[in-house]
């Protein structure tokens, strides 16, 4: 089975569409619903976020690419007769409605009409003033307040491997990866390279916000696919951060010497 010949299977309608539902994937609850074209639907399963068409806009929509509130995708269902598409996701931020709850449907008919019976989370007001931009890597690093020590991310990341490995291959995108072994790991790493390259001559070019972004967010992948790729061998991140200190204490040409002899 060829990488599209999944997509041949699914039908799409007059206008190339499909509806997509974005459910929760641990309470169930439905949150949104969508329409993809077939480049949006390759695209999430490829990238494993929420990817959408508009269609008062005639575009590709990435979920969150001006609110900051991005769905990572961990399953992808297609139904009987493969005109329906389910996702099983996390909503970052909690929100998937543009009226700044939870879900869509938060209406519910009761004998007096259609009554309103979610809270508002968030002012939408404050969900889409002022953003400048329309960089999703820049809006997801705006809206995080995500600070760590990088051994302790490194640690982290290094024990989930351990333990994706051994998982259900449908319960995450790093557990699929490992079922697809190595030369599919490799790939990966190989793509993300190459977007790490074209990323940093962008930013050469034009050394702005979104492209500085879009650099990091790179790199992270290309950092993340190597770790996911050390986790195959067993081999402990801790190994890679002491040959980072050893290297410390040594020039550049001392460094270049030692290799050479």
């Amino acid at each position: 089975m060829n990488n599209l010949q999944w997509l041949d299977e699914v039908k799409f309608n007059e206008q190339g569409l499909i509806p997509a539902i974005a459910q929760h994937h641990l309470t169930g609850r439905i949150l949104m619903v969508a329409w993809m074209n077939r480049e949006a639907l390759q695209l999430t399963a490829e990238k494993m976020r929420g990817v959408y068409f508009s269609r008062s806009r005639s575009k590709l929509w990435f979920k969150g690419e001006e609110s900051g509130h991005f769905q990572t995708v961990y399953e992808i269902r297609l139904d009987c007769d493969a005109d329906v598409i389910v996702l099983q996701i996390e909503q970052e931020g909690g929100i998937a409605c543009h009226t700044g709850r939870e879900s869509c449907f938060y209406r519910k008919l009761t004998p007096n009409g259609w009554e309103i019976v979610d809270a508002q989370l968030k002012d939408p007001h404050a969900i889409y003033a002022d953003k400048a931009t329309s960089n999703p890597h820049t809006l997801a690093m705006n809206a995080s307040t995500a600070q760590a020590e990088q051994i302790e991310v490194l640690d982290y990341l290094g024990k989930m491997m351990a333990e994706r490995k051994v998982a259900d291959p449908d319960s995450s995108y790093v557990a699929k990866l490992y079922t697809k072994g190595l030369n599919k790991i490799l790939e990966k790493i190989g793509e993300e390279s190459i977007e790490t390259i074209i990323a940093a001559k962008d930013f050469k070019v034009a050394a702005n916000e979104d492209n500085k972004n879009d650099l990091i967010y790179e790199v992270a992948d290309l950092w993340f696919h190597t770790i996911v790729m050390l986790g195959y061998f067993d081999l402990d991140v801790q190994l890679v951060l002491n040959e980072l200190a050893r290297r410390q204490g040594l020039s550049g040409l001392v460094e270049k010497a030692n290799r050479e002899h």
